[in-house]
């Protein structure tokens, strides 16, 4: 069971010009040195070692065997740290000597050291960087420009320095599905029927009515790489807007180039509590599904029996951007896809503002009404 966890590493890539370790680079889509700026024409994924694939693990094999596939980073030859946030509890994992002064989830001072305990799974898959730093800083102040009911100060007060990209932990879940419904379905007719006025006159209407009929069926579904964040340092809601990652495609093998320099949180919502979730939603989702089998126009007392087979997952790592400010008293995230670019965030309101866009609204209506009458 411990060799299908084993994360695929790669030896150390010194710069051939200064000799410090090569970087993975998002707006060159290679490997490059954080110092002297060489590029390297390394394609990470071409160097295929032993159980170098993204492979599906076997879902229940792991849950009964939870000893088997710890160990962070599963590569040799890192230096690796973890210090937690004492604020928001993130953990962050920085590999190869790299520090921090403030958390980058939420901007806090009060970190402090956090013991390895080489008992989390090994990310087997990633998906890089692919946004660059300048292309998030040019959309980032784009997104500021559009936010018409912030304070006007807010461009100045969440200043895009406080960028910082980072790998989240996630989980992929796939099953097979299998359910038998039954329900209500129910079908309209109408009915014509009479009736007096205010005024006394008769009048006629449809009315609408539902005639019952009991219904049943089977339904089959795969589940194929459904997302469940193991992050504890970016807000939940946040997150579901800039999804989906395209982990169905693009995922490369662990290597730990791409993380060097990067900070990496280690996943808090363990694979037991994932999998809770996990199940949670698909039987949200096939309850949604039978729902649409049922024929007629409504229905009621719908009743699912849902069974999964074949449920594997993989543990990966995925890229986000992220820029945490206080304004006021309160603080706020804006985060970013760091593969797709898309971005969600939270913001303060002027209140000033949004005062003056009422009064603004309610003096149309009033000049519209004196000029009909």
């Amino acid at each position: 069971m411990a060799e299908i966890f084993q994360a695929a590493s790669v030896g150390k890539h010194p710069c051939p010009e200064c000799g410090a370790d090569l970087q993975w680079n998002a707006a060159r889509q290679a490997l490059a040195c954080p110092y002297c700026g060489t590029v390297v024409p390394w394609a990470p994924g071409k160097e295929p070692e032993p159980g170098a694939s993204v492979v599906e693990q076997d879902l229940q094999q792991a849950l009964d065997n939870p000893a088997s596939g710890r160990g962070w980073g599963g590569a040799t030859g890192l230096e690796k740290r973890e210090v937690q946030c004492q604020s928001c509890h993130a953990i962050s994992v920085f590999v190869d000597g790299k520090v921090a002064r403030r958390c980058d989830f939420c901007g806090s001072p009060a970190i402090i050291e956090h013991a390895t305990l080489n008992d989390a799974i090994t990310p087997q898959s990633l998906l890089p960087f692919k946004v660059s730093e300048a292309q998030m800083r040019a959309r980032l102040r784009q997104w500021y420009g559009s936010r018409w009911f912030a304070p006007n100060k807010l461009k100045s007060a969440a200043l895009t320095d406080t960028l910082s990209g980072v790998y989240l932990p996630y989980w992929t879940f796939d099953a097979q599905a299998s359910a038998r419904w039954r329900a209500d379905a129910g079908h309209y007719y109408y009915e014509t029927e009479s009736h007096r006025d205010g005024k006394g006159n008769l009048q006629t209407r449809q009315v609408r009515h539902v005639r019952w009929v009991p219904a049943a069926g089977s339904l089959a579904h795969f589940f194929d790489d459904q997302l469940v964040p193991g992050t504890a340092g970016v807000h939940p809601a946040l997150l579901r807007q800039i999804e989906p990652f395209p982990t169905q495609t693009d995922l490369k093998p662990y290597s730990p180039e791409f993380v060097r320099g990067w900070t990496v949180e280690r996943y808090q919502i363990d694979l037991g509590k994932a999998e809770k979730l996990n199940q949670e939603a698909m039987q949200q989702q096939m309850q949604v599904l039978c729902g649409r089998e049922v024929p007629g126009d409504t229905l009621r007392n719908l009743q699912v029996d849902a069974r999964y087979q074949g449920r594997t997952f993989k543990h990966i790592l995925v890229p986000v951007w992220l820029v945490s400010y206080t304004y006021g008293a309160r603080s706020f995230q804006v985060v970013a896809n760091g593969y797709t670019g898309a971005i969600a965030g939270e913001q303060p309101y002027s209140w000033v503002k949004i005062t003056f866009a009422v009064l603004a609204v309610l003096l149309l209506i009033l000049l519209l009404v004196s000029f009909n009458q």
